[in-house]
């Protein structure tokens, strides 16, 4: 009698079930988790973004699952180590940073407020700028100078660069100026810049070429969001025999550039540090004997003058004592 007691009636184990479901989906998403699935829908691989957060890819799958049962969606298509992010997984991606950036401006409002503040930064960092000798220089000094402030580093596209400086997402960006109005510019080094053109296309037997011999080809287009100065310098533009510059398709990052590059679609302009950071199948990378260098830069917000900011400006201004500074107009027209 007593076994019969303790056998589970019919259905009750689907009732337990239902019930655990349903008190997950009443218990939010982590902040913690929110970072993961970021970061994951940046990466769109397992194994890289466990690597990039330091945790096992076991502990990444399980943060993942969890976030999918709290919201009852899908996030994620899986295959392999690589995935795919579904029609849901790019709209929860998109609250998912807004609820990130307004952390951080919450724990910024705490750190001010905060009898002994911890200066915290956010360092963006476009392309493969965080591979740079610059980048790390800069962290090392920031280190050095600044121990006690921490660091969070998030990758950004070539259209966020910018954007993400002005809504307050990250607080210093490394990149490749020229900046936008209202943000300031510290150059730290000069590279050349080379031309990224099709392996295959003859012109890419030469070792070096001029602008002139480039006239043909269309130049990667860059979103109309990114400043009319910035594309019309890495278009190169205008031209110092007066071509008519054509533009081919419009591509927001580093990958999806080469990508059409390969294919024979475009070419593009990029420092010459792409030789070695991007090496590509179907693209080759050829000096061009009259192209005008190319600076590397640490930018922030003109007006923002708070801890950690300042801290990264310091270590800057160590790492490079020759830096030269420049800053754009206000967005209100001012110096």
């Amino acid at each position: 009698m007593r076994a019969n007691l303790d056998r589970p009636v019919d259905g009750a184990s689907d009732t337990r079930s239902d019930i655990r479901v349903t008190m997950e989906r009443q218990t939010p998403p982590t902040v913690n988790q929110l970072r993961i699935f970021l970061a994951l829908t940046e990466e769109l691989h397992f194994g890289r973004t466990a690597a990039r957060l330091f945790i096992s890819q076991p502990a990444l799958s399980k943060q993942i699952l969890a976030l999918e049962r709290t919201l009852g969606v899908k996030l994620l298509e899986r295959g392999g180590r690589a995935v795919r992010i579904t029609e849901a997984g790019e709209a929860v991606r998109h609250e998912a940073r807004a609820v990130i950036e307004a952390v951080h401006r919450l724990q910024r409002v705490a750190d001010e407020h905060a009898r002994t503040p911890k200066a915290h930064v956010v360092v963006g960092t476009v392309g493969a700028e965080a591979a740079m000798p610059h980048f790390q220089a800069v962290m090392a000094e920031l280190r050095r100078l600044s121990p006690g402030v921490s660091v969070e580093s998030r990758l950004l596209d070539l259209v966020d660069q910018f954007r993400a400086l002005e809504r307050g997402a990250v607080d210093v960006v490394f990149c490749r100026p020229p900046v936008p109005n209202g943000i300031s510019v510290l150059h730290l080094t000069t590279e050349p810049r080379v031309v990224c053109l099709p392996a295959a296309d003859p012109l890419a037997a030469d070792p070096a070429v001029s602008l002139s011999q480039l006239g043909r080809f269309d130049v990667v287009s860059f979103p109309p969001e990114c400043s009319q100065e910035w594309r019309d310098f890495w278009s190169v533009v205008p031209r110092p025999d007066g071509t008519t510059v054509r533009y081919g398709p419009i591509v927001r990052d580093v990958e999806t550039m080469l990508a059409v590059i390969g294919r024979g679609e475009s070419i593009a302009f990029l420092p010459a540090a792409a030789r070695t950071l991007f090496p590509r199948p179907g693209v080759a990378y050829r000096d061009v004997t009259d192209l005008p260098p190319c600076t590397s830069g640490l930018a922030w917000l003109a007006e923002r003058n708070d801890p950690g900011v300042t801290a990264v400006h310091r270590a800057a201004r160590s790492a490079f004592p020759h830096a030269r500074r420049s800053a754009s107009p206000h967005r209100d027209g001012s110096a």
